[in-house]
């Protein structure tokens, strides 16, 4: 098996090896074209997203700086999917992102990891575990979320919260590590801001 299928299948693997640099180099190079691209220029930001990312929906959008290992090789989003500036994607593994996910700015979403044993971390070895953030979530302004997890849909995330385990459908969750605090429901669809209720009849 090789290092490049080694990395596709969430095993340890050497992310130095020369057929996954060969692989990986170009979209670096992509990517530094991209992030000096003009606000003006919504065509070309398009044509890199639709040719560079795994999959990418309809009416995307992400601010620039953007940085990802891969360039966004791995990543897959859904419809109206939008990111403020400097999302950071350490997109070894796979990211899954559903339709109308926002994303605050300096959120980071990590799947590469290394193995805890010194030895291997001296080999330069290193792992990678898929990340999935379901439809209609929010994610604060830099937030964390590791390798191997799970969001539900139509969730929050606090801002700053490092997300090390999987979070439910309908949820707000902060905190460092973050953790589920209470549903999303009724008082949440009369009130946007503690006490200020929403005037629905004026939207």
């Amino acid at each position: 098996m090789s290092q490049y299928e080694r990395m596709e299948q969430g095993l340890i693997y050497d992310p130095n090896d020369e057929e996954i640099m060969n692989e990986q180099f170009p979209f670096y190079e992509k990517l530094y074209d991209f992030n000096r691209l003009r606000p003006s220029q919504m065509d070309e930001k398009q044509k890199y997203m639709k040719e560079v990312f795994a999959e990418c929906g309809e009416n995307c959008y992400i601010e620039l700086p953007f940085h990802a290992n891969w360039g966004g090789h791995h990543l897959h989003l859904g419809n109206n999917v939008y990111a403020n500036f400097g999302l950071t994607l350490v997109d070894d593994g796979h990211i899954y992102v559903g339709d109308s996910v926002m994303f605050a700015p300096n959120v980071t979403i990590a799947t590469a990891n290394h193995p805890l044993d010194p030895e291997l971390r001296r080999k330069g070895l290193q792992y990678a575990k898929d990340v999935h953030i379901g439809e209609n979530t929010w994610i604060g302004a830099g937030a964390v979320i590791m390798p191997g997890v799970t969001i539900g849909k139509n969730s929050v995330i606090g801002a700053g919260s490092v997300v090390t385990r999987d979070i439910g459908d309908n949820v707000l969750a902060v905190g460092c590590p973050c953790r589920e605090i209470r549903k999303i429901g009724e008082h949440d669809h009369e009130y946007f801001y503690k006490n200020e209720r929403i005037d629905y009849e004026n939207l």
